[in-house]
């Protein structure tokens, strides 16, 4: 029952965001009474801090699948990308900005355990690209990976990024482009190119 409570409100903070959400909504979309999810969570508070590490569990299970069986650094990012994207229902409610306004104890939690995670993915990613040659050798990876991480976040700043003009999607892609030709080799921006035509032939 604790997991089908973690997944329901998973879909329901998502869908509809964090705040406008009962655990009223929760317990009457699950069809149990509002007593059953009290005997896992006290309050909607803990009930979100469970549900926000339930989903980066979920998402870096995944992250760390593509890592390990890719071997090709630039789609192994857009795969990234496009796993987050769906995991997030594409991040209608703006999860990570309603979590940092309403539940700032909880997003700082949750953004350090993505920095460690996603530190690590970059890292590798750069490491392999180097390796490869899509990358070029002059980079410095841990300042590029840090770089990568703050602007990932930024991203998400609807105050920086209105979602009426900017779709996160889109910026995403923009920024991917932007991140990979600044320091992709010649070879590199071959794959790249290779990589945008198939992510644009899936999107249409």
């Amino acid at each position: 029952m604790e997991k089908k409570i973690l997944e329901k409100s998973a879909d329901l903070f998502l869908t509809y965001g964090f705040k406008s959400i009962t655990m009223d909504d929760i317990a009457n979309s699950l069809g149990i009474s509002k007593k059953t999810i009290y005997q896992y969570y006290d309050n909607k508070h803990k009930l979100v801090e469970a549900t926000t590490l339930h989903l980066f569990d979920q998402i870096s299970y995944g992250i760390n699948h593509i890592c390990e069986v890719h071997e090709n650094p630039i789609e192994e990012i857009y795969d990234i990308k496009n796993l987050v994207m769906v995991h997030l229902k594409g991040e209608k409610t703006s999860p990570q900005y309603q979590l940092q306004k309403y539940y700032p104890k909880i997003y700082k939690t949750l953004k350090n355990k993505q920095f460690d995670l996603m530190q690590d993915c970059v890292v590798n990613n750069l490491k392999k690209g180097i390796e490869l040659g899509l990358y070029r050798k002059t980079i410095d990876v841990n300042f590029i990976a840090r770089l990568y991480f703050n602007n990932m976040i930024c991203l998400k700043d609807y105050d920086i990024f209105p979602l009426e003009l900017f779709s996160i999607n889109d910026s995403m892609d923009h920024y991917l482009e932007y991140h990979i030709r600044g320091i992709c080799t010649e070879k590199g921006l071959n794959v790249l190119t290779q990589v945008i035509a198939k992510e644009k032939t899936s999107h249409d």
